[in-house]
């Protein structure tokens, strides 16, 4: 029998706070700017502790066209922030990341909840949103290594072909990374927490194969579509 989930104290939570400090005081030592981590760390308490009261809403909602609002929501922000390695953006370059994520993560989206999972509703929101969370988040990863890469190696190599491969690659080497590691070096968080909530292992090791595929399903499919959709023409452009 799963025991409750404890609440952590506000001053215990405080403590995880001692890394992010040291990492910030190297930063500015090494004057390389603290000031982007330290927004970011902001930006990410602030959306954590709002996003809280509106999954507390949302979750409990029996709306489809509610979750079908969240997940559009959630696949505009990733394909605007997968385009933030370029110097140059423009609406072509947000309609082809808006496109990549969206056949890469929709569709492995669709197939874990529905075949998978067989959610029931379709829409369950404690089932959906979360697990697009991940994945249109390792597909929005893999966008901006892909287009960070691509069109640093474009000058150097020459062809749009090879400049694509290199990308691709880089773009799957966080991912590829998480394979060789889980188990040995890491334990995701998925499986954490349902072994600590005291799931059987061996239940919490099938959710993590379920949640490794479709995290690297969805990263090559979507980097794979942004890089194709860059025609050789358009990149040298």
């Amino acid at each position: 029998m799963s025991k409750p989930v404890e609440l952590i104290p506000l001053t215990r939570l405080a403590l995880t706070f001692v890394p992010v400090a040291i990492v910030l005081g190297v930063l500015y030592r090494w004057s390389l700017g603290s000031g982007m981590a330290l927004y970011a760390m902001g930006r990410m308490l602030l959306q954590l502790l709002l996003i809280g009261y509106v999954l507390a809403y949302i979750f409990t909602t029996e709306q489809p066209a509610v979750v079908l609002g969240v997940l559009t929501a959630m696949l505009g922000i990733a394909s605007w922030i997968a385009l933030r390695p370029l110097a140059s953006k423009s609406g072509h370059q947000y309609a082809k990341a808006l496109g990549s994520i969206s056949l890469g993560g929709v569709l492995t989206l669709a197939l874990v909840t529905q075949l998978v999972l067989d959610t029931e509703p379709w829409f369950k929101p404690r089932e959906v949103i979360p697990l697009a969370g991940m994945i249109f988040a390792q597909s929005m990863t893999a966008i901006s290594l892909a287009a960070e890469r691509f069109y640093a190696e474009l000058p150097r190599v020459a062809t749009y072909e090879e400049a694509r491969g290199i990308a691709l690659k880089a773009a799957l080497i966080p991912i590829t990374n998480s394979l060789f590691a889980v188990g040995l070096v890491s334990f995701p968080g998925l499986m954490t927490g349902q072994i600590i909530a005291e799931v059987h292992p061996l239940v919490a090791a099938r959710y993590q194969i379920m949640v490794m595929a479709m995290l690297f399903g969805s990263a090559g499919i979507s980097a794979a579509c942004y890089l194709s959709l860059l025609r050789p023409a358009e990149a040298s452009a």
